[in-house]
């Protein structure tokens, strides 16, 4: 998992390992939203913004990028590969 920091610095910061998949979300009274738990495995060297996201042709198909409003999105591997090299892991 990519770790992004989305409501400051709007950056990609580290990866992360799911230790726990989609569960009930204790905080949602409704019951519609799921949770997972996630384990640190490392910060990137340097965070990648969304903006330096933005201006990478290589992720223009970026699902975060194209659906802003998602809060878990796939990474293709290209996309993965693309992102680490820009924080210069």
């Amino acid at each position: 998992v990519l770790y992004y920091h989305s409501q400051e610095g709007l950056a990609v910061v580290g990866i992360a390992r799911v230790t726990r998949e989609a569960f009930p979300d204790a905080t949602d009274p409704a019951g519609r939203f799921v949770a997972v738990e996630l384990a640190p495995v490392r910060p990137l060297k340097q965070p990648v913004t969304l903006q330096a996201m933005k201006a990478n042709p290589a992720l223009a198909d970026l699902a975060m990028i194209r659906q802003s409003r998602l809060s878990v999105s796939p990474v293709r591997d290209g996309e993965w590969a693309a992102i680490l090299q820009m924080a210069g892991d």
